[in-house]
């Protein structure tokens, strides 16, 4: 029960106080605004260079923008904290490591999912973008587990947060790896080898293929294996971030680097 209630109530408690704050409206030209205004931006150049259709851009990059949320708001609840000097006070506390940092994690899952399907819709029918009505309750759960996994990704940037002063340039750095490695904008197949092998390696580009074949007509039972994919991708991460989380959190205490001063 100490475990559901750290989970829960714990990890709505942390998102609020780190991100309630600030005023909604600024919710609104971060979250919103700005990543229509990416997949327009895709959209025309994939246009005016005639490869692809406006289909593949609204698709990959809603699921791609996800990482936003799932990238920079984990990592804050974690490092945030060190410049606020509380994390020592909740790392005192003896509740469980696993459901104190998962219990963060759950808030960012629903944030991103809410993005990726608000600027789904939103494109979709800025640019006459037509997703036939059976495909949106499985991209709805596709949608979902890609944000989940990229949150699986948050975990470990967290987890380097523990330890380095500054981690809005590697949650920077690691959208712009997401949107040219996921497939967001290029294929997978048509990237030189290593890169199509790294991201295969990464969260969202199994989703974004999944979300895509959907679009096109597939059922279900066609991108099971490709969501899969992505739930064990998800959790590998997660289990690295989690791991990671338990190690720097043992070094900084040995080394007295808890906190930022």
């Amino acid at each position: 029960m100490n475990s559901l209630r750290v989970f829960f109530v714990g990890g709505l408690i942390s998102f609020r106080g780190l991100f309630n704050w600030l005023s909604p409206w600024i919710y609104i030209p971060s979250m919103l605004v700005a990543p229509i205004f990416q997949i327009l931006l895709f959209a025309y150049i994939g246009r005016s260079a005639g490869v692809q259709d406006d289909a593949f851009f609204v698709i990959g990059n809603a699921v791609q923008y996800s990482a936003i949320p799932c990238l920079f708001a984990l990592t804050n609840t974690v490092a945030g904290e060190r410049w606020t000097q509380t994390l020592g006070i909740v790392l005192v506390t003896p509740a469980r490591r696993v459901p104190l940092f998962l219990g963060r994690s759950l808030p960012v899952v629903v944030n991103g999912f809410l993005v990726s399907m608000f600027c789904l819709v939103v494109s979709s029918l800025l640019l006459g973008v037509h997703i036939p009505g059976s495909a949106w309750p499985p991209m709805v759960v596709v949608v979902a587990v890609a944000a989940a996994s990229c949150t699986g990704l948050g975990l470990v940037t967290a987890a380097i947060g523990l330890r380095v002063r500054e981690t809005a340039v590697l949650s920077n750095v690691l959208f712009g790896v997401l949107l040219i490695f996921s497939g967001a904008n290029v294929p997978l197949d048509t990237l030189p080898s290593w890169m199509a092998t790294v991201g295969e390696a990464l969260p969202l580009s199994h989703a974004i293929a999944a979300a895509r074949e959907l679009a096109a007509g597939a059922s279900w039972s066609d991108v099971s294996g490709l969501v899969g994919t992505e739930v064990l991708i998800g959790v590998v991460y997660a289990a690295i971030g989690l791991g990671g989380l338990r190690y720097f959190e043992a070094e900084s205490r040995r080394k007295a680097t808890l906190e930022i001063q």
